[in-house]
């Protein structure tokens, strides 16, 4: 398993965020991780794509606050999620204990923040009846999907960080794997990122970012391109 130093650090909504000190970066906008993460994947994506049964894949489980605003909302809207999450860097029990979501974010049953966390890598387990969390313990460069995705948050470090994370062979990647009514979305809008969703077969739109950026990235596929194309 990889390990990576972090530092826990407050942003301005209240929310934590960890820093990472070798890469000079951040899991999470510093003006605030919780509405960071609703804006750009619970209300661009989640809400976009209404589907139920609908299948998400995240890049980057991180801190697991992605998996846990999507499970509070999936619970409010009675729809049954299947989520799927890779992660190279897995958090260490000690850093996930202290973070505060669970008090930050109105919600009764706290406890499931660290179900989804003492989730199995590597193996199916339903959290709530139908939230089914799938944790993929790996590299996204080298593993191979084999399940179709609805809904794709994007939220990998940035280009800066990883840039091999956001090339056209990554995004090729997860385009093979998406349904036709299919959204992704990310908080990155760097020319080689859109340059690279275009490239492989998606239709970019830019939307406003959250407080603190001034956009974010929608994409969808192209449907009039067919996937062993690309």
């Amino acid at each position: 398993m990889t390990k990576i130093s972090r530092q826990i650090q407050i942003t301005e909504d209240g929310s934590h965020t960890l820093y990472v000190p070798e890469w000079d970066e951040h899991y999470h906008s510093v003006h605030g991780a919780i509405q960071e993460a609703k804006h750009i994947y619970l209300d661009a994506a989640f809400e976009y794509n209404k589907k139920s049964p609908v299948h998400i894949l995240e890049i980057g489980f991180g801190t697991g606050l992605n998996a846990y605003l999507t499970l509070i909302h999936a619970q409010k809207m009675n729809r049954e999620v299947h989520y799927h999450s890779i992660e190279l860097y897995p958090i260490e029990k000690e850093n996930l204990q202290k973070l505060n979501y669970p008090d930050q974010i109105d919600y009764p049953h706290k406890d499931l923040f660290y179900k989804l966390h003492d989730a199995l890598w590597n193996t199916s387990q339903e959290i709530t009846p139908g939230f089914h969390l799938h944790k993929i313990l790996g590299d996204l460069t080298t593993y191979n999907f084999e399940d179709t995705y609805d809904i794709v948050y994007f939220d990998a470090f940035a280009p800066d960080v990883q840039p091999e994370l956001w090339t056209p062979d990554i995004f090729a990647k997860i385009r093979k794997q998406l349904s036709p009514d299919a959204v992704l979305t990310t908080y990155s809008t760097k020319g080689i990122v859109k340059r690279a969703l275009r490239a492989t077969g998606y239709i970019v739109k830019r939307l406003p970012g959250p407080p603190g950026k001034h956009q974010m990235l929608r994409a969808i596929p192209d449907i009039f391109i067919n996937n062993s194309e690309k």
